[in-house]
């Protein structure tokens, strides 16, 4: 019997009992939708955290202030003002490996235009806070070092300020007040979305930091020149955990820390903050898709169940086919052929419910999600494996029976 034969005669077989099919492919189905809407799931989480990486720039190490103790009291990382400018520079000379050192002031304030205003975090920033954050102008142009040195009164806007300002024109060129100082919008920056903590990055104004300290933010930090962080960025290939430590040696050799002294200033490494929540992410899609898939093997399970029962229906048919030339591998392959398309149906049926689960859940839920059409794949190749496995059994059994005995089956 060909094989185009043999899946007539199963696709017969199961048209004959639609219901007991039905829901045998019932548990195929959902083990199918399940797999794929929490790979999807996992994999729109390991997407997100690769966006935030992206985002954040990558091989970045933070340097914060130190902190002080106040009446008992222990302060946090930036209570105490103990890095400056000149750190940065220092940073980004003598170490090698640093692609770029950037210092910054942060406070906040009210942005007005014409009617609208906006309350906003205004950064203090110099140009080499765009290489280190891989950010770039969406349109008009970055600052550059001319306008740090002469402080000039311009900045460039988040893709949130701009639209809450200005709505869908292109403010480039106007004028904004900015804690009622005038400035020149001379760029807007590329989207970043949102952080890994849930902060939107593009809500905030860049200036220069000599314009912040002088005209913009004022206070201590006129006179000095301390700064609240430094952004450094590591070069492609460099190893972060070493040029972090020569941070911390070179630090501390500019602020004359003795060796029993602790370090008045906080490193942050980013990179490895990010790896560890992607390697969380990707070890979350694993497990989610391993706990989906023991719903494929309950699937299996039944298939297995309700074959058997069916070989016991069709005794005295199986005894009938062999005394009329069938052959034992005739009836194998009759009944395993049954099987993979019970789990083969059940897959295709489960593709269309886990597609539309996944995006059902990223519509209601809020979370990203995404379709990857190797998991889909993999489902449907893991089901028909299902069908095999647990098919094998009955179809084995239905083969090996004797003719004659077969016959006399009531």
């Amino acid at each position: 019997m060909t094989l185009l034969a043999t899946l007539k005669v199963a696709l017969a077989a199961l048209r004959t009992n639609k219901l007991r099919s039905s829901l045998t492919m019932l548990g195929i189905i959902i083990g199918v939708a399940a797999v794929i809407a929490m790979v999807g799931v996992g994999a729109g989480a390991q997407a997100r955290v690769e966006d935030q990486i992206k985002s954040l720039g990558s091989n970045l190490i933070i340097v914060l202030s130190g902190n002080f103790t106040g009446g008992g009291a222990r302060m946090g990382a930036g209570s105490q003002p103990t890095i400056t400018e000149d750190d940065a520079y220092a940073l980004q000379r003598e170490i090698p490996a640093i692609e770029a050192s950037a210092p910054q002031l942060r406070g906040s304030g009210q942005v007005v235009y014409g009617n609208s205003n906006w309350a906003t975090s205004v950064l203090g920033v110099t140009p080499e806070y765009f290489t280190a954050r891989n950010w770039s102008a969406a349109s008009g142009r970055t600052l550059n070092a001319q306008d740090v040195d002469s402080a000039a009164k311009v900045a460039l806007v988040g893709q949130s300020v701009a639209r809450s300002l200005f709505g869908e024109a292109d403010p480039v060129g106007e004028t904004v007040r900015i804690r009622r100082v005038p400035h020149e919008i001379v760029g807007v920056l590329e989207r970043k979305g949102q952080s890994m903590v849930g902060q939107d990055q593009d809500d905030v104004v860049l200036i220069p930091i000599t314009t912040a300290r002088k005209r913009v933010l004022g206070g201590q930090q006129v006179k000095s020149r301390n700064v609240g962080a430094i952004t450094v960025k590591v070069q492609d290939g460099g190893d972060v955990a070493a040029v972090e430590q020569e941070m911390r040696d070179l630090l501390r050799q500019r602020h004359r820390l003795q060796p029993n002294q602790e370090d008045d200033f906080f490193l942050r490494n980013l990179s490895e903050v990010l790896a560890a929540q992607e390697a969380s992410s990707r070890i979350l899609a694993l497990l989610l898709a391993a706990i989906a898939s023991v719903s494929l093997v309950v699937g299996g399970i039944g298939i297995m169940n309700i074959m058997l029962v069916s070989v016991t229906e069709r005794t005295r048919e199986i005894g009938l086919r062999m005394a009329v030339g069938a052959r034992g591998r005739d009836i194998l392959l009759q009944f395993l052929v049954e099987a993979v398309t019970l789990a083969l149906i059940g897959g295709l049926v489960g593709i269309v419910l886990g597609v539309g689960a996944s995006y059902a859940v990223g519509h209601f839920a809020g979370w990203r999600t995404e379709v990857d059409a190797v998991a889909v794949l993999l489902a449907v190749g893991f089901a028909g494996a299902i069908g095999v496995f647990f098919g094998f059994y009955p179809a084995r059994k239905a083969a090996r029976l004797a003719p004659i005995d077969a016959l006399r089956h009531e």
